[in-house]
């Protein structure tokens, strides 16, 4: 929707923190607002409003202006154009800083003293965050595929195991965006100077991370879950089955005693009014203006009567890396209620489960974002170097509907090992569409915070929660669960060739149903401001394939090579060039502890007709049975004045013990 330029202002903002430090913000005022003060929405984020994030900020910030509230985009410290120097994720000091933001939003003579958080991803995840820390001024919370567990919910462990897609990944991915200048135009002629004090601070942090690996007082901090008692502004949590963390949103209606209610449709790592894949969207901004409206402004808007959860339940289809919309529909449940429940006993004597080490190569993207090859391909070649388990759905469908939990008495080989459970919707012509999974480090399977050795050639009983998924399994089609000791490159394989003998028998699925005092629900079709125009440049890279998977028989080497897709080649309408390439490589050699092999390869050029900044870096990661060993380097280069410089050019190597993980 067009916005009349004449309702709004737009403002930059220096806001100071208690040491001085100033962060860089915007805010989209209503005009009048200094004469009849408004609540304020606040987006906290470390990935530069100046130009990455602008086009999203423009489709969103103006809208809720427009609307009556001032809208304030702010970058965490050391990012983008703020002062001082970034630390890590979620550090203790962007938290005080955020709660600081709050209350000086709260104080200005244009902003009623109400004030709202919002974010995806790393903004949903401080929203939540800075709501635990409780500052008055904070009321309400709309938080978007992010989560309240740091551990066994994030980019960096998954059922204990080290995630390897994407502590490669978005190690690599933080180095380099981290490593970016600020715009010369904001903080003037000493930003290479800026830069590279920047640059000779920070450290890469996949060190920093696999130097934890169980749930120990590192990823407490900032986990909600640790204290869900201490959030008292009213949260509407969503999120997408394509997405990693919607767990989340089921964790936070059960869990939350302030006012809470969650929608989960079919969406990837999005908003869910951008047009992007999986779809079908909705009218985001117009259900999160109801929030606002009522937590902020005291309206009666209808949003206490709306169902606890609402949320998408996915037909069945032809199983695709990209999929535009999904066939199914929407229903309004109590969360939780009492549901009906699935019991699939799997079947009858042993199976020995030992899948080649590059099970987990359809897997498909950790984090989909939309692109082509994000989502999982038919798994039927996954399926082949699995132990597959088929139950036929019957004559009544089955509708899937939370977390699916796998029960198994197994036992070892070896003192250590994983399992992981996939659930699948078979066809009756075949085809196999990955609904669910589950990962379990089996060392942790007494908790996330402890690492017990197996006994070897012992039965031992461990249950698998899977992530949560909406599905309708129709009659004629099978329940497929498939099971496997490797998952790569999800999940770093431990250091030994186990097997796992399954006990069939008492070994068991538990699929949660739809309620069936469900009721129907519907949204509005998406709406947004329009965004501001952006355009390719000529002689921009020629995309590379989104997804290769090579496999060298003789070798017996699997190789996958991933665009990650983060936004490209464009140019913004102050002119600046934004060049951004990146690779990802992961290797694995059958059989052999020591062939796992992690790449991350970035390039971002940012250049207008006065300066142009390059940053490429460079992440590896190996192991062998005992020791990660890590290889980070980054390079720097300005021009500017007719003259080229190096800011920066470091190879930082770091050796990690392999504790539990």
């Amino acid at each position: 929707m067009d916005i009349d330029p004449a309702t709004i202002e737009v403002r930059d903002l220096w806001i100071p923190m208690a040491d001085g430090v100033r962060l860089r913000a915007r805010v989209w005022l209503p005009t009048g607002a200094e004469g009849i003060p408004v609540p304020v929405l606040l987006e906290y984020l470390p990935y530069r409003l100046d130009d990455w994030t602008s086009v999203r900020d423009s489709e969103r910030h103006p809208y809720y202006a427009a609307h009556g509230y001032a809208s304030v985009r702010v970058d965490v410290r050391g990012t983008g154009s703020s002062e001082g120097l970034f630390e890590d994720e979620y550090s203790p000091v962007e938290l005080d800083d955020g709660v600081a933001v709050v209350e000086w939003l709260a104080r200005q003579p244009w902003s009623s003293g109400a004030v709202g958080m919002f974010g995806i991803s790393w903004g949903g995840f401080n929203s939540l965050q800075i709501a635990e820390r409780a500052p008055e001024a904070l009321k309400a919370v709309v938080t978007v595929c992010s989560t309240d567990d740091r551990y066994d919910n994030d980019v960096h462990y998954v059922g204990g195991a080290v995630l390897a897609i994407d502590m490669a990944g978005w190690a690599g991915t933080m180095l380099a965006f981290a490593s970016r200048p600020p715009r010369p135009e904001v903080v003037g002629p000493g930003w290479v100077q800026r830069w590279r004090e920047r640059l000779q601070h920070q450290r890469p942090l996949g060190p920093v991370w696999l130097a934890h690996q169980e749930r120990d007082g590192y990823w407490r901090h900032g986990s909600v879950s640790e204290n869900y008692a201490g959030i008292r502004a009213a949260v509407l949590a969503v999120g997408g089955w394509a997405d990693p963390y919607r767990d989340a949103v089921l964790r936070l209606l059960t869990r939350l005693d302030a006012p809470v209610k969650g929608i989960i449709g079919p969406w990837s790592h999005q908003y869910p009014d951008r047009g992007l894949a999986p779809g079908p969207g909705i009218d985001f901004l117009g259900e999160t203006l109801r929030w606002w409206d009522r937590w902020l402004k005291g309206a009666d808007t209808g949003v206490e009567a709306e169902p606890d959860l609402r949320a998408w339940v996915t037909d069945p289809g032809p199983p695709a890396p990209y999929v535009a919309e999904q066939q199914g529909r929407w229903v309004g449940v109590d969360w939780p209620g009492e549901v009906p429940r699935r019991e699939l006993t799997l079947g009858h004597g042993r199976v020995t489960v030992r899948s080649p080490w590059a099970t987990g190569q359809d897997a498909g993207r950790f984090f989909p974002f939309g692109n082509p090859a994000d989502l999982p391909p038919d798994q039927r070649a996954e399926d082949g170097r699995s132990v597959c388990l088929d139950h036929p759905v019957g004559e009544v469908a089955v509708e899937l509907l939370g977390t699916a939990v796998a029960r198994l008495r197994l036992r070892s080989t070896h003192d250590r090992g994983h399992v992981v459970v996939r659930l699948c919707d078979v066809a009756p012509d075949g085809p196999s569409t990955l609904v669910s999974r589950g990962v379990l480090n089996l060392l942790k399977r007494d908790g996330m915070d402890r690492s017990v050795p197996l006994p070897v050639g012992e039965d031992v009983e461990v249950e698998v929660p899977l992530v949560a998924a909406g599905h309708h399994f129709r009659p004629g089609h099978r329940i497929r669960v498939a099971l496997s000791n490797h998952y790569w490159p999800w999940v770093w394989p431990h250091g030994v060739d186990d097997a796992l003998e399954v006990d069939l028998a008492a070994s068991s699925m538990t699929l949660p149903l739809v309620d069936p005092g469900a009721v129907p629900v519907a949204f509005g079709p998406a709406r947004h401001a329009r965004p501001i125009p952006i355009t390719v440049p000529d002689g921009a890279e020629d995309p590379r394939p989104a997804r290769v998977v090579r496999h060298d028989v003789a070798a017996g080497e699997t190789t996958i090579e991933v665009d990650p897709g983060y936004g490209g080649t464009r140019r913004y309408p102050d002119g600046l060039e934004f060049l951004e390439s990146a690779r990802e490589v992961y290797l694995i050699r059958e059989g052999d502890p020591s062939s796992p092999r992690t790449e991350s390869h970035w390039r971002i050029r940012l250049s207008n007709d006065r300066w142009a900044a390059e940053v490429q870096t460079r992440s590896v990661i190996t192991c062998d049975a005992d020791t990660f060993v890590l290889e980070n380097t980054v390079r720097a280069t300005a021009e500017r004045d007719g003259r080229s410089e190096t800011v920066h050019e470091e190879t930082v190597r770091d050796r990690i013990p392999r504790t539990s993980a």
